[in-house]
């Protein structure tokens, strides 16, 4: 396993890094580092824009509270992309900003919100969304930014999931009493294939949207056990079990 650094803040930027490049901060970043931080000239800094890895950088004040960083050298280089597709009906917001930052945290690639019966709303801010998922990248030392997809309805996000992509379907009525075996059972855990997961809503699917996704080829069906879980939680528990059992956490 790489060793972070985590001495030091870490900023995501969307410019190019490369050696020797200067760049100027934003207000807010400076205001971060420079006030709430106390860095100064000469501390290190660790920049990333999830396609150039990770690279150290040094604090040059350009003003009394402003500042540009030069590029010194690259600490990590760029992983693949992770792979990993996380499916959720939207949440209320705190709940949602909690959601959002755990599936970063637990490899999510790509994250799509999926409207379905019992979903609470049907508005989501895109921005808000990416903006947790940049903030648990800076946190956790995650140099990839998943992609954040449109709000999609459930027969839609179903249809563009890959023939070959495992999807892995959280249901509370799911007649599974080892959800360990029931996913080494659904491939070959020595080389699995692409992965999903679906999480609901709060109230659950609708009898109708548990046919659609049992009709998909290539689907197992999980229960995460025998209490309730909130959708939030079940985020992490159902995340944390497939990694654990098919993904990069083996």
């Amino acid at each position: 396993m790489a060793a972070y650094d985590f001495t030091a803040p870490r900023l995501h930027v969307e410019a190019e890094l490369r050696q020797g490049l200067v760049l100027p901060l934003e207000r807010a970043q400076s205001g971060y580092l420079l006030t709430v931080l106390r860095k100064g000239e000469g501390d290190s800094v660790l920049l990333f824009n999830g396609r150039d890895g990770e690279w150290r950088a040094v604090i040059c004040p350009s003003g009394r509270k402003s500042a540009d960083l030069r590029l010194v050298e690259q600490t990590r280089p760029q992983p693949a992309p992770l792979d990993l597709h996380y499916l959720f009906a939207p949440l209320k917001t705190g709940r949602l900003d909690y959601m959002a930052q755990k599936a970063v945290e637990m490899g999510a690639g790509l994250i799509r919100p999926v409207f379905t019966r019992y979903t609470q709303g049907e508005r989501i801010k895109l921005d808000r969304l990416r903006a947790n998922a940049i903030e648990a990248a800076e946190q956790c030392g995650i140099l990839a930014i998943p992609e954040i997809a449109e709000l999609t309805r459930l027969p839609a996000a179903l249809d563009a999931l890959e023939p070959e992509r495992l999807l892995v379907f959280c249901d509370e009525d799911a007649s599974v009493s080892d959800p360990v075996m029931a996913l080494r059972a659904a491939c070959n855990p020595a080389a699995p294939p692409p992965l999903a997961v679906l999480v609901g809503p709060e109230g659950g699917f609708a009898p109708e949207e548990r046919e659609q996704v049992a009709a998909r080829p290539n689907t197992v069906a999980l229960s995460l056990g025998p209490r309730i879980l909130r959708a939030d939680t079940a985020a992490v528990a159902v995340l944390a079990l497939v990694q654990a059992v098919l993904g990069d956490a083996r």
